[in-house]
């Protein structure tokens, strides 16, 4: 059976000899190719019209990580804490998510892929934890091994990310330091912090829609994290459907 060719988003970064290239990390690819699909890079640059023609050709996307989205997509002011906002993926993201949601194809968004998603489809963000949303616990854990489970969340029972692991409650990583604030319209979400943020939402009667605010491609030596991998994979052939996953 051919394999799901899934294209996964990039950023605008420096190599070594300081050219600028696209990219992203590696176990972005490597969890996706692991789970049994092929990961391609989408760069940066492509119009409107470039991106629905290589909708066509893909599978599913996987919406990456990086740095933050400009706050005006959200209605919001520029703020200080906002960093490494790039306009040129801020515009192909967004139109990305809608093109494909008009496809019906699957998704899954990673950390700024989660934050893109619910912009995307009319939600807002906090710019910054730390300064706009008390009480929080420590999301931001950059000075620790990006595997470091920094705390828990609880998956909403009546959600598909439930079903699918077929768990109450377990340890993410975080690396961030925004988290959404309002959720878009048609999204449910289905796992939460301790602080009551929200970590992972699905979009509602969708084949396959899916994002989480931590790095599961960090944390292929947990089961239920590869699983996630393997469920979109397995949603992104022609004839795919989800199937529980057992934690082992």
């Amino acid at each position: 059976m051919p394999k799901p060719v899934i294209g996964l988003t990039t950023s605008r970064m420096r190599n070594l000899a300081r050219l600028s290239v696209f990219g992203t990390n590696v176990p972005y690819a490597k969890s996706i190719a692991d789970a049994g699909g092929i990961p391609i890079l989408i760069p940066l640059s492509l119009s409107d019209a470039d991106i629905d023609q290589l909708l066509s050709r893909v599978d599913g996307i996987l919406f990456t990580g990086g740095y933050d989205v400009d706050p005006r997509w959200y209605g919001n002011l520029p703020h200080p804490k906002v960093m490494g906002a790039d306009a040129d993926r801020d515009r192909m993201e967004m139109h990305l998510v809608q093109a494909l949601i008009n496809l019906g194809k699957p998704f899954f968004g990673i950390c700024r892929g989660c934050q893109v998603i619910n912009i995307a489809l009319g939600g807002s963000l906090y710019e910054d934890l730390a300064e706009l949303y008390p009480g929080k616990i420590q999301h931001d854990n950059h000075d620790h091994p990006r595997n470091y489970l920094a705390h828990t969340v609880d998956l909403q029972c009546s959600s598909r990310l439930s079903e699918l692991l077929s768990v109450g409650a377990f340890g993410v990583n975080s690396l961030h330091h925004q988290g959404v604030n309002r959720i878009a319209r048609g999204l449910q979400a289905s796992a939460m912090a301790p602080d009551g943020l929200v970590e992972a939402f699905e979009l509602s009667d969708y084949s396959f829609g899916l994002a989480v605010q931590w790095h599961p491609e960090e944390l292929q030596e947990h089961a239920s994290m590869r699983s996630l991998f393997q469920v979109f994979v397995q949603a992104c052939l022609p004839d795919g459907s989800q199937q529980k996953v057992e934690e082992s």
